[in-house]
């Protein structure tokens, strides 16, 4: 065996810091559990929605929506580990429907063994609506649980602005 496969396979392995290597503040204050999320309530206290869900083990496909730095990414993946679901992550800026499929079979591999997968889409609003819709078949029959990420307004339609009412959601 070569010295680079017994030292481990990156740079901060190779060099014993994988565990030691530089991390910035909030990486480093990040929190490892649920409740130590501070903030967000009306999700995580007593009360709130993401915590009634996991109650019930009944963890569903979610939006987060919020400024940078709010605990979008760090909440996802604190409920993946509630849910003892495999963490997946990709952006939707340098992803493309040749990443998701490859994502999509890997999470369909786990399934077959048990293994279910919490895919967590950052910036999902940057997806087309064909890229949006191939999440379907796989949401619905269970291959993954979505978490989207945006800071853009989920409930904002573009075409409803600039007059284009064809396409825009009917009013309620």
């Amino acid at each position: 065996m070569s010295p680079r496969a017994k030292r481990g396979n990156t740079l901060f392995e190779a060099a014993g810091l994988e565990e030691g290597a530089p991390r910035p503040l909030a990486d480093r204050l990040r929190p490892q559990r649920l409740p130590d999320v501070v903030g967000q309530d009306h999700l995580l206290g007593p009360d709130g929605a993401l915590t009634r869900m996991l109650e019930t083990r009944s963890l569903g496909s979610l939006i987060f929506w919020g400024p940078p730095g709010t605990g979008k990414t760090t909440v996802a993946r604190l409920l993946a580990s509630a849910t003892d679901l495999h963490f997946e992550q990709i952006s939707a800026v340098f992803s493309g429907v040749a990443d998701l499929k490859k994502v999509f079979d890997q999470a369909r591999g786990r399934r077959e063994v048990g293994q279910g997968t919490l895919l967590f889409v950052d910036e999902v609003h940057r997806f087309n609506r064909a890229q949006q819709d191939s999440f379907l078949p796989v949401m619905e029959d269970g291959t993954v649980v979505l978490v989207g990420a945006t800071t853009e307004n989920p409930s904002f339609d573009a075409r409803a602005r600039r007059g284009d009412r064809s396409q825009a959601p009917a009013a309620r």
